[in-house]
């Protein structure tokens, strides 16, 4: 039976996916893929339409009575957040009361934003506007909003939009609760065989590591107009061994950030055992 996968066309997603896609994976069930960004995903997720998908650790809460979490495949690190970007604004303050673009609401760097924010933004940001990643630094830059929160491989390249980072949330995150950040993760319906799954998306890894030149033209392919070297940066930043398997210190790091959320009245609360596979 071919399954329906949905990941983003970032240098990590189709790093990570390349042998599995490509059908080089001898034990792997065959994938059709749809490539889309995370906030269209984090959708398709909770409408329920597709087996497998890259979703917002953030958007966990409203999907894991249909999917459970893959320990595998995803995206979670050191020194990887999610950044506040802005024209000329020098301190958080600055933010109290302004437009702020953000590429989901149920994105993971969003709900980062807002607990950041409740701490840093006295009386808080004004209004929120969601915008796909891409489409970001250049509102920012043109002055149609006062900042941005950027994911992916901005973080490499917003100096040549003439754009300041005013917060980094993976800093931030990791110096107040001394956990790696949690970005991406990857689903899968409770219906499927999720042992089969994880297992063909950790071998999917490590035949990436192993054969880095195979997916290169796919890499690039897919990141459209990127830099070749920003995106080998990209995926040496968002590929590591989380990426791997989550392990005790990744799945401590999922499950202090839907707590904390949920403490805030910002997520649903979810059930530790939720985030284990069956």
């Amino acid at each position: 039976m071919t399954l329906s996968l949905a990941y983003s066309p970032c240098p990590n997603d189709t790093f990570v996916f390349h042998a599995w896609t490509h059908g080089l994976l001898a034990d792997a069930p065959p994938v059709q893929v749809r490539y889309a960004d995370i906030d269209i995903t984090n959708g398709l997720a909770e409408r329920g339409e597709l087996d497998l998908l890259k979703v917002s650790y953030a958007a966990l809460p409203w999907v894991l009575d249909e999917y459970a979490l893959l320990p595998c495949g995803g995206a979670l690190g050191r020194g990887c957040g999610p950044l506040v970007l802005s024209l000329g604004a020098s301190t958080p303050a600055a933010l109290a009361g302004k437009v702020v673009a953000v590429p989901s609401e149920r994105s993971t760097a969003y709900l980062l934003f807002r607990l950041w924010a409740a701490r840093n933004v006295p009386g808080g940001v004004g209004e929120i506007r969601v915008l796909p990643f891409d489409e970001i630094m250049p509102a920012v830059r043109d002055g149609v909003v006062d900042a941005g929160l950027v994911i992916h491989e901005a973080r490499f390249t917003y100096t040549r939009y003439g754009l300041t980072c005013l917060a980094d949330m993976g800093d931030w995150w990791e110096s107040d609760t001394g956990l790696p950040i949690p970005l991406g993760a990857i689903i899968a319906k409770r219906s499927l065989d999720l042992p089969a799954l994880a297992a063909a998306a950790r071998a999917s890894v490590e035949h990436a590591w192993a054969n880095p030149a195979a997916s290169r033209a796919y890499v690039l392919e897919h990141a459209q107009e990127m830099d070749p070297a920003v995106a080998d940066r990209h995926i040496a930043l968002y590929v590591n061994e989380f990426t791997r398997d989550l392990g005790e210190a990744g799945h401590a790091a999922v499950t202090h950030l839907l707590a904390r959320a949920a403490a805030e009245g910002l997520v649903p609360p979810v059930p530790t055992d939720a985030l284990k596979l069956p």
